[in-house]
């Protein structure tokens, strides 16, 4: 099964803030360029995304509504009951994390592409992938300060601001400026898909930089560590079954089926990151820990599926060719 490369980099990014974590001057400076990194790259989607290929979307509403129930709705209603497993499974500070994980949006780039690769809808799975992303800017901090507010220490109506000034605020700026930029960043696609993922590893060790002065890795074991990847495997197979039998429950076709399985079963590292960043601050690498973990984890279990479906679409008269994805400038978490 594969392991994503990016995955790679950022454990060594991870690795290098336990070894030499930013501390004092180095760590303003790093909170600095953390911040800008993070505004200019809502501020790149902003620019990708068309609002006619949005337009367009909308007249697919019911599979749209469909992934989103499943991101904000039922991912969050398993991730409040994964409570009563603390604290034989969980510790707080893991649980918090776990809950985090189930608020953030959908990703673009893997559903897509996993999508293809099961012949499935691939432009409505474009189109879900967005608008989650979308909707996840203002409905993920939402969620976290009434579900996370009382406990995680960082969700304030300060905190809302920060969010709404460093990720909304850009991604709008990237949307007025598409008309003059879009060109540009198409034909860019590919270095400044460089810029995203070095922006996300800038987030990641600034998070875990602050993490180890503060101390918090002290509280993670590897038994933790294992009942977390428990948890997080029964999360993810709950979740697949519910997205492919729930769609056909709905009467959705197969191809339709396929783009709400692998957008409404997954969640976006690239929008996740940064989002904890600002929200937990020093507790921000415990916060992400899960987040990393079911990242590689779905990307590995759905690799696995939509070679099967693609196995088994060829023997389905009524599914047509696979439609080719061309790479865009991203990131797999996205």
């Amino acid at each position: 099964m594969p392991v994503d490369p990016y995955i790679l980099l950022l454990l060594g990014t991870v690795g290098l803030a336990a070894l030499l974590p930013a501390r004092g001057a180095g760590a303003d400076v790093a909170s600095g360029a953390s911040t800008a990194a993070i505004a200019f790259l809502f501020f790149l989607y902003g620019a990708r995304l068309s609002p006619r290929e949005a337009m367009d979307g909308l007249r697919h509403w019911r599979l749209h509504v469909t992934v989103l129930a499943c991101t904000f709705v039922v991912f969050p209603l398993l991730g409040l009951a994964s409570r009563g497993l603390v604290p034989v499974f969980l510790t707080d500070p893991l649980y918090q994390g776990l809950l985090f994980l189930t608020l953030v949006p959908s990703t673009i780039q893997s559903s897509i592409a996993f999508t293809s690769i099961a012949r499935g809808n691939v432009p409505a799975a474009i189109c879900a992938g967005s608008f989650s992303s979308l909707v996840g800017i203002v409905a993920t901090p939402l969620l976290a300060a009434a579900l996370l507010g009382g406990d995680g220490g960082g969700f304030s109506a300060d905190s809302l601001v920060e969010i709404v000034l460093q990720l909304l605020v850009p991604f709008v700026a990237g949307q007025v400026l598409r008309r003059w930029i879009g060109g540009f960043v198409t034909r860019h696609k590919k270095v400044l898909g460089l810029v995203d993922r070095g922006s996300i590893l800038l987030v990641v060790y600034t998070a875990f930089s602050e993490g180890m002065v503060e101390g918090v890795w002290h509280q993670v074991s590897p038994v933790r560590l294992a009942g977390l990847l428990a948890v997080e495997a029964v999360l993810l197979a709950v979740m697949l079954l519910l997205t492919w039998y729930g769609a056909k429950a709905l009467r959705f076709d197969r191809a339709d089926r396929v783009a709400i399985q692998f957008a409404g079963s997954k969640k976006s590292l690239a929008a996740g990151l940064p989002m904890a960043s600002v929200l937990f601050g020093a507790q921000a690498s415990l916060a992400v820990l899960p987040l990393m973990l079911f990242h590689q984890m779905q990307l590995m279990v759905c690799a696995v599926i939509a070679k099967r479906r693609s196995h088994d679409a060829q023997t389905d008269p009524d599914v047509g060719p696979a439609v080719p994805v061309r790479a865009t400038a991203g990131t797999g978490g996205r």
